[in-house]
C-alpha cells in the first residue's frame, strides 16, 4: 500500500488525495463523512481534496445527497496521470530554448547593472 501511495504522489497527488484515493479503491463507494471519519480528515480538507480528485478524473461522486464517491480503475489513472506528466515535460521541454535565452538576457543585465 505504501509503494502505491508514494507512487501517485510522485505523479502528482498530494498524499492525502492518494490516501482518499487508495481508501475508496480498496473499501468501495463511499459518503464523504466515512471517509473522513476513516482518515481522521477535517470536512474541509476532505471536500477539497474530493473536487480535486474528481476535477483530475480519478474519482466520480454520485448525483444524490449526500453523495457518494468511488475510485476510477487504478489503470486508467495511472495511464491519465502519465499522459499529464508527459504533456508537461514536452511543454517544459518546448520552452527550454526561449527559458535559456531569456535568462541569459536576464543574467547579462544583472551584471551591467551593477
Amino acid at each position: 500500500m505504501e509503494i502505491l501511495l508514494k507512487t501517485l504522489v510522485r505523479l502528482g497527488l498530494t498524499e492525502v488525495d492518494a490516501e482518499i484515493y487508495l481508501l475508496l479503491a480498496t473499501e468501495g463507494p463511499q459518503k464523504g463523512r466515512n471517509v473522513a471519519e476513516v482518515l481522521k480528515l477535517y470536512k474541509q480538507q476532505l471536500y477539497r481534496s474530493l473536487k480535486r480528485l474528481q476535477k483530475k478524473g480519478v474519482i466520480h461522486a454520485t448525483l444524490e445527497r449526500p453523495a457518494s464517491f468511488s475510485a476510477v480503475s487504478l489503470e486508467k489513472i495511472l495511464d491519465s496521470l502519465i499522459e499529464a506528466k508527459k504533456e508537461q515535460a514536452l511543454a517544459l521541454q518546448e520552452s527550454r530554448e526561449d527559458l535559456l535565452s531569456r535568462w541569459k538576457i536576464l543574467i547579462k543585465k544583472e551584471y551591467t547593472d551593477s
